[in-house]
């Protein structure tokens, strides 16, 4: 998958994340492209844990966006439980 197309499918998923777990309006469009790319490698780690088997490749389709769109999920939790306890 090209840089373009990472670019598209991290800032949808990062977006979509964002709304999912309401911090959409603290992040920006860089914010919720960074959120995706890194959510797509998350996700297929994860993916990985639990079926044994990860995303052989990263094409652009919907099994794809799904799992970025659930580590992007992931991660934005995991950023909220860190900065909770700082407050």
């Amino acid at each position: 998958m090209g840089w373009l197309a990472w670019i598209i499918l991290g800032g949808v998923a990062g977006w979509i994340a964002s709304i999912l777990t309401k911090n959409n309006a603290q992040m920006g469009l860089i914010a919720n492209i960074i959120v995706g790319i890194l959510g797509a490698f998350a996700g297929n780690f994860l993916l990985n844990l639990i079926t044994g088997t990860g995303l052989t490749t990263f094409n652009f389709d919907f099994t794809t966006f799904l799992v970025a769109v659930a580590g992007a999920v992931v991660l934005l939790f995991l950023y909220s439980m860190v900065r909770g306890r700082r407050r």
